[in-house]
């Protein structure tokens, strides 16, 4: 009796799990059947199931292809820079605005931070084209007004890796901000007043309290970072270059080679072997990260 009373005392928490659950079935799981097309010479007239077995030959196309070195090599280093920058700039912007004593400026600062992380790709893509047009473009307006050449950004590769790298820095860095200052808030008041009492300054207070009180959180993103480092925002890719094909050199990731193989070139097996090359590599390299930091300091592993 004792035990059926306590089943229905847990029935909401059930009901309210039920959406979430079912949405991640029907969303993430159903899906899956469909990786079998990586290892199939699809035939549409055939269907999935009626399609011959092709082994592996799905996945040694797609390593013996030229497209392959590139498409991962960005991937992994954009991910990389996106990553250290994005940490670096949320933690410092994090910081400045815990310092901050007025209600009603903290909240305008982080109003206006967090404001670019809420637009779409399309809009930033639209900004970033006013900056960059070669023909009225603001950058260009201004190099004219110095005397100096106009670049016509969207055909010169070169400058990409640092357009891309900005663009999501400034979109991006007012999420993790969030992340990190309400990390700081939770930091105790009483360690800060020690510090005074001691005569440490501001910025001993920063790197002997803050920093390595954030730690724990800068871990937990990092691992979580390392499991998406096979992975791209397709809008950041996508949209922002304008899919444009001088600069796929700088530009393509794995995330943009699945769409071109799903939609232009209508592949669906190879496709589906990219992607569940990134999947499987993406979840190797998170357990991996995990395990790594468990053994360096096990309170600040996921599992």
């Amino acid at each position: 009796m004792a035990k059926k009373k306590k089943w229905k005392r847990y029935i909401p928490f059930y009901v309210m799990v039920l959406p979430g659950l079912l949405y991640l079935i029907i969303n993430n799981y159903i899906p899956m059947f469909g990786i079998v097309m990586a290892f199939k010479k699809l035939n549409f007239a055939k269907g999935i199931w009626g399609s011959p077995w092709c082994g592996l030959d799905n996945f040694k196309f797609l390593f013996q292809s030229k497209d392959a070195f590139i498409i991962t090599r960005n991937t992994v280093l954009y991910n990389i820079a996106f990553f250290l920058v994005g940490t670096v700039l949320s933690v410092t912007f994090a910081i400045m605005i815990n310092e901050i004593r007025s209600k009603f400026s903290k909240k305008l600062y982080q109003t206006l931070i967090l404001l670019p992380y809420l637009m779409s790709w399309v809009v930033v893509s639209y900004l970033v084209y006013v900056f960059l047009s070669g023909e009225n473009g603001l950058l260009n307006t201004l190099l004219t007004k110095m005397g100096m050449e106009t670049v016509n950004w969207y055909q010169e590769p070169k400058y990409w890796p640092f357009i891309l790298i900005f663009v999501n820095a400034w979109k991006g860095v007012g999420y993790s901000m969030i992340i990190y200052l309400s990390s700081i808030v939770g930091i105790g008041q009483d360690y800060y007043e020690a510090a005074k009492i001691d005569g440490a300054g501001k910025l001993q207070q920063i790197k002997s309290i803050t920093l390595p009180l954030l730690r724990p959180t800068m871990i937990t993103l990092f691992i979580l970072s390392i499991g998406q480092i096979f992975r791209s925002d397709f809008g950041l890719f996508y949209q922002i270059p304008r899919n444009s094909g001088t600069l796929y050199n700088v530009t393509r990731t794995l995330d943009m080679y699945i769409y071109q193989m799903l939609m232009q070139n209508s592949d669906y097996a190879m496709s589906t072997a990219a992607s569940f090359y990134q999947a499987i590599v993406g979840f190797v390299l998170i357990v991996a990260a995990n395990a790594l930091v468990r053994r360096i300091d096990k309170s600040s592993s996921i599992f």
